[in-house]
């Protein structure tokens, strides 16, 4: 059964820089592709930025509202992915969920919106400040 557990999150003031993880456990990990997305208060949930499964370079989209502030990332020895999210502004306050996606077959593959997403994670919220 796969699971995806995020951590990182938190209240930061705008400018500042926070990590996120997401843990992955119950099979192979490099098998997905992986995806981060976040829903912000009132508002529906928007894809962030995604990572091919595998490779000796992986392949990643980003949504042009983090493009040169965010960076997707992962280790597929941890299982784990991350988001490094710098430049913070208050418009990333949100709850930010990691999903799993089926690389169909293709390494390369990177998810640029929620169609086919598998296993998801519960979330955790970061809050920015002004």
């Amino acid at each position: 059964q796969v699971q995806l557990v995020e951590s990182g999150g938190g209240l930061v003031q705008a400018g500042t820089s926070l990590r996120l993880s997401c843990a992955y456990s119950g099979g192979t990990f490099s098998n997905y592709a992986m995806s981060w997305f976040r829903q912000a208060p009132g508002k529906e949930r928007e894809f962030v930025a995604s990572i091919s499964g595998s490779g000796y370079v992986y392949d990643t989209y980003y949504a042009d509202s983090v493009k040169g502030r965010f960076t997707i990332s992962r280790d597929n020895a941890k299982n784990t992915v991350y988001l490094q999210m710098n430049s913070l502004k208050p418009e990333d306050t949100a709850l930010y969920s990691c999903a799993a996606s089926s690389t169909y077959g293709n390494s390369h593959y990177v998810p640029t919106d929620d169609y086919g997403m598998l296993h998801w994670g519960k979330g955790t919220l970061v809050t920015v400040s002004s």
